[in-house]
């Protein structure tokens, strides 16, 4: 049995195929417990069910793969769908099976449990901190408007007993803000470094200057396996830190950093780029920056100081050795 289920936020669309490809069932379903169990149970037990990639695929794809082969498939790649001139739930749902049926599904990795644990609590604690820093220029922004100067530096003790004082019911609605803001972020911290500490491939990470307890498991949890990516480049393609590149007529071009993949494994990659040229002035990466920097500027410089760091992070986790410069 092969199903195509259309996911959405409220509802669902389905289609149910034989190996012939002759439609039996064609529906909707309401986006609840009780709805997809009671469809999961429908169907024979280890069909196969294909769902397309979206940010309401992963209760649906935990709950079905209970009783089912569930595929998660790229919307990006399978074109039959993406470029189609017609196109609704139903007809998507239809697509989803024929495709599945023939083999032709483009598919996306799953990770494991522990693995997406780890990336919402990363993931968490990163959109916190960047909540926070909204919130902090919120009030350098209120300062310039206003001409307020305060001597300290940005948000250190002294600087926030400084705008205490400010009688403004919005400067101290901020650091209420931030205030509570900082307890979250220490308490997502703590657990971070727990789990860290007892996480064989974050330990390994740690060894590479640059890279602390919560950037490495950051990494960890938005690469998954690493065994799935062929060669360091693999990688990188994957994360979208390597150049789009055209080549035609014996020509060959490249472009700017394709952006796909995960934003939070180029922007970790990012700063811990800049945090092991700091702590390794004269190390490989600083020395491959400072060189390219040169050609290039700060900003194409350090994507590829990014992707080399990468790359090393690749090795040693492929490895499962210490980093050694």
């Amino acid at each position: 049995m092969f199903v195509g289920l259309d996911l959405h936020k409220k509802y669902s669309e389905f289609a149910v195929m034989d190996v012939g490809g002759n439609l039996l069932k064609q529906g909707r379903i309401e986006n609840n417990l009780e709805e997809m169990k009671g469809f999961s149970e429908s169907l024979p037990a280890q069909s196969s069910i294909v769902i397309e990639s979206s940010s309401t695929w992963y209760w649906a794809h935990r709950l079905l793969s209970q009783r089912h082969q569930v595929t998660l498939s790229n919307p990006i790649k399978n074109k039959a769908i993406a470029s189609a001139k017609v196109k609704t739930d139903k007809i998507d749902s239809i697509m989803l099976a024929t495709l599945l049926r023939g083999g032709f599904v483009a598919e996306c990795y799953v990770p494991s449990d522990e693995t997406m644990r780890f990336r919402e609590l990363v993931r968490y604690r990163a959109n916190l901190v960047r909540e926070r820093t909204r919130m902090k220029n919120q009030v350098h922004a209120y300062l310039l408007m206003n001409n307020v100067s305060v001597t300290a530096y940005p948000f250190s003790k002294g600087f926030v007993d400084e705008l205490r004082k400010i009688e403004d019911p919005r400067v101290r609605g901020y650091l209420r803000l931030i205030d509570g803001l900082n307890v979250e972020i220490r308490e997502a911290s703590s657990t971070i470094r727990e789990k860290a500490k007892s996480n064989e491939d974050a330990i390994l990470l740690m060894s590479i200057p640059g890279i602390s307890f919560f950037s490495a498991l950051l990494i960890i949890s938005e690469i998954g396996e690493i065994g799935r990516f062929e060669d360091s480049s693999s990688l990188v393609g994957y994360s979208g830190l390597a150049p789009s590149t055209h080549s035609s007529g014996g020509k060959t071009y490249h472009g700017p950093i394709m952006k796909s993949g995960s934003r939070y494994l180029r922007w970790i990659m990012g700063q811990c780029a800049r945090v092991n040229m700091r702590a390794e002035p004269d190390g490989t990466i600083a020395t491959f920056y400072r060189r390219l920097a040169k050609k290039k500027g700060d900003q194409k410089a350090i994507v590829a100081a990014s992707a080399k760091l990468l790359k090393i992070v690749y090795w040693v986790l492929k490895e499962k050795r210490t980093y050694h410069s």
